[in-house]
């Protein structure tokens, strides 16, 4: 690990004026990916920020037809909250997913977002479900917050306060899990609700999260799992590694996106 200054800011506007002044420095939320990054030697930031002691940060709200959950918020949270488990319970079992029982006390749903990993878990739910990034400068719609691999629409100062999820009618998340990390190797969220049928893919695609257009016109003709019957994924443009060949995540894909739909409903 290199040498950096550590702070606790108390208040996002302070912290966006360092970040809009220190293009090295980083924020921290729970550290589940960057303290490793960190330890590995593979970024160098000049000073990091925690995010920790910022008020009205954390915390789930739901309202009408939309939940919202703090930036703040832990995975252990989200997984048990009422709310959540009333409104849009694919949610819940998605959080209750992430990782081990120390990650999930610890990893927030703002950092998840943030580092965009390619094979984390909530990219797909919040592409699914047509949320909404709520971030200190603006509101970013998901199909346009994601923008690649590890890439998204934030600028350099920007500090995403919350997430706004429209809740859906019918909603579920399906995972094959790597045994070791429990990433997703391959993860669907299905989801039917005002915005139509959408159906994203995470830890499979070499730009990371995608929407599976296919697959969402079929079920918007008929929601069953024998409507993905015959839909085959390409292998291009899918990650092959060590755990799984691009072939077989594209298998994966209609494995699970069979299931998150059976289990929908």
């Amino acid at each position: 690990m290199y040498d950096f200054t550590y702070a606790k800011v108390t208040n996002v506007t302070d912290a966006a004026k360092v970040l809009a002044s220190d293009a090295e420095a980083k924020l921290i939320a729970g550290g589940m990916t960057l303290l490793p990054v960190l330890k590995q030697r593979l970024n160098k930031p000049s000073q990091l920020l925690d995010l920790a002691g910022v008020p009205d940060l954390d915390g789930i709200k739901h309202v009408g037809g939309t939940l919202t959950i703090g930036a703040m918020t832990t995975h252990a949270e989200v997984a048990r909250n009422t709310g959540v488990r009333s409104a849009i319970p694919a949610l819940a079992d998605l959080a209750a997913q992430i990782g081990d029982e120390q990650v999930r006390h610890r990893g927030t749903i703002g950092g998840s977002l943030a580092n965009n990993d390619p094979s984390a878990c909530y990219p797909s739910a919040v592409l699914a479900l047509g949320a909404t990034v709520v971030t200190s400068k603006r509101r970013i719609a998901a199909d346009e917050y994601f923008q690649g691999m590890f890439t998204t629409a934030l600028s350099q100062d920007e500090i995403i306060l919350a997430v706004e999820f429209p809740v859906p009618e019918k909603a579920a998340y399906a995972k094959f899990p790597n045994p070791a990390s429990r990433y997703a190797m391959v993860g669907v969220f299905v989801a039917k609700g005002g915005q139509g049928v959408r159906v994203a893919v995470t830890g499979a695609g070499q730009d990371g999260v995608f929407r599976h257009t296919a697959m969402e016109a079929a079920l918007g003709k008929s929601w069953s799992a024998a409507a993905l019957d015959g839909i085959a994924t390409p292998a291009d443009g899918l990650n092959g590694d060590i755990h799984a060949s691009a072939e077989y995540r594209a298998h994966l894909i209609g494995v699970m996106a069979r299931r998150a739909v059976a289990r929908a409903g």
